[in-house]
């Protein structure tokens, strides 16, 4: 237990957490179910809650009913009709609701709601939604697609964003994080081939400000702003509005080499 806990802070501390203030670490047996549901019948190993105990004391997410609709879908399978599987991140979706499915803007109508087994007539954010759609085929939907409302609520779709990035740890053979760096970027539901177009700034650790001028490149633990340009247009929404589709991972061959939150999109798909 100490050596996890040993090994594992200086990553959570690289990933910009407070180890002793945010993290909470918990020994529990998968096997035996010790310390997850009662505290360990064996005084003295371990003082302090057990893993429930530690989960109900969470603050509870902010899941804002009355914005509009954000839906990025997960998977998708045909069963007497088109359905989708996804977690509604905010709003509200009701059976008749005229909707459409991003970045392709196909319009559909909500024809059933499931939440887990048990049909329901509306879903509100942080409940996890199977849905049946009409006017729409399940090969013209893919992982990453957000189902949202129709004209100027949609979710935007764009190829071309800012972002502020935390660099975890870069890969050896990749040490310098720099203009034309590719990696795979993974947003809610979606993984897509990115690109650094250019770096716009660092920023200071302690004070939070930004250079004057823009860095020529970087290395590991350090935080930047940057353009980063995908393949195939995203369904991305600045982390300010909506946080849940604003943050995201990049990974090169298999390792997360920066974590980072969207700042500003800067073109939309038409």
């Amino acid at each position: 237990f100490e050596e996890c806990k040993d090994k594992l802070s200086p990553f959570l501390k690289g990933c910009g957490y407070n180890v002793k203030k945010d993290v909470v670490f918990v020994p529990i047996s998968a096997l035996t179910a010790a310390n997850v549901i009662a505290p360990f019948s064996e005084p003295g190993w371990i003082d302090g809650p057990c893993f429930l105990e530690v989960l109900d004391q969470l603050p509870a997410c902010e899941r804002n009913r009355d914005s509009a609709l954000r839906l990025p879908i997960l998977s998708k399978y045909k069963d007497m009709g088109t359905i989708v599987e996804g977690k509604v991140e905010q709003g509200t979706i009701r059976v008749g609701d005229k909707l459409c499915v991003m970045p392709n803007r196909v319009t559909v109508e909500v024809l059933q709601l499931w939440l887990d087994q048990e049909e329901v007539s509306y879903l509100i954010g942080g409940e996890n939604a199977r849905v049946k759609l009409k006017d729409i085929s399940d090969e013209d939907i893919m992982p990453g697609f957000v189902v949202a409302p129709r004209g100027g609520l949609a979710c935007p779709a764009v190829k071309l964003f800012e972002a502020q990035i935390r660099i975890v740890e870069l890969l050896e053979h990749k040490s310098i994080f720099s203009a034309g760096y590719t990696a795979i970027l993974h947003v809610h539901a979606s993984a897509e081939e990115s690109t650094i177009v250019r770096l716009t700034s660092s920023i200071d650790k302690k004070t939070g400000q930004r250079s004057k001028k823009p860095p020529m490149f970087v290395k590991s633990g350090a935080i930047v702003t940057c353009v980063i340009e995908v393949e195939q247009s995203v369904c991305l929404e600045p982390f300010e509005q909506c946080p849940q589709m604003g943050r995201f991972t990049l990974r090169d061959e298999g390792s997360t080499i920066g974590i980072g939150k969207v700042l500003a999109l800067l073109d939309e798909a038409k």
